[in-house]
């Protein structure tokens, strides 16, 4: 599935790539000041990364009426400290332009989610109002992840280096890393596993933050990521199918207030 969800997206982007002119593409970079997406999750406490997408390809449809402005205020009501915002057309319903919505209804930093592998993503990540992107190390060569990282230090923009064992998780500090996120979902089983952030923590520097995501749907579930060295938390479908997200978030976070 990660195979295809790249091949979309470098799809996707191929026709992206010819909407704008160079000049006008480098005049909308140069105008957003990106915000510290790092800085944003060494908050006190456990910091709430809020996720949106309007579908998945394993779940299914997530929101019939899906408006990503108006998901970005309650998620900034509920307290969140940074927002995810899925741009991946084909299996998830997302498009840049949702970025420029969230970004137009919230001041919180907010992270382009997608199947990056091209330096032009990072920079329209930053022309869109967005101030870090995902990199997964899975998706990518070595050698690519090292020139993204490059790249989007050069855009002044985060990246939260996705991965999924030990040894991608010392691909991503060897490459430079400074946010690494820890997923739960085994990509071939799907299957959910939260130890996993207990057992990379142990490897990763507390200089480093460190985000856990995946299979997050309790205050038990994050008290325990919590305790186990998490700065962070990335929580989507447990939002998405919330009647009240916002007080969802709370819920998350009130337990270590």
């Amino acid at each position: 599935m990660l195979s295809r969800l790249v091949l979309e997206a470098r799809q996707d982007l191929q026709r992206r790539r010819h909407l704008v002119g160079s000049d006008q593409f480098e005049r909308s970079v140069a105008a957003y000041a990106p915000k510290d997406f790092a800085g944003a999750l060494r908050r006190p406490g456990l910091a709430v990364i809020a996720e949106m997408k309007q579908r998945t390809p394993t779940m299914g449809v997530l929101a019939d009426s899906y408006s990503p402005a108006d998901l970005a205020l309650v998620y900034t009501e509920g307290g969140a400290a940074a927002l995810s915002v899925l741009t991946h057309m084909a299996s998830f319903g997302g498009r840049p332009e949702h970025v420029q919505a969230a970004r137009e209804a919230t001041d919180l930093p907010i992270l382009r989610k997608d199947f990056i592998t091209d330096p032009f993503e990072i920079a329209e990540a930053r022309a869109a109002g967005a101030d870090a992107v995902l990199l997964i190390v899975a998706a990518l060569e070595r050698s690519q992840l090292a020139d993204l990282l490059a790249v989007a230090r050069s855009r002044g923009v985060a990246a939260l280096v996705e991965v999924h064992d030990e040894q991608e998780a010392n691909t991503a500090l060897e490459s430079g890393a400074v946010v690494v996120g820890v997923n739960h979902r085994d990509l071939h089983t799907f299957g959910i596993d939260l130890s996993l952030t207990e057992r990379l923590r142990k490897m990763i520097p507390k200089q480093v933050v460190l985000v856990a995501e995946s299979g997050i749907h309790s205050a038990g579930d994050a008290r325990r990521l919590h305790e186990a060295g998490a700065d962070a938390i990335l929580v989507g479908e447990e939002l998405m199918r919330s009647p009240d997200p916002a007080a969802r978030i709370r819920e998350l976070t009130t337990w270590s207030a």
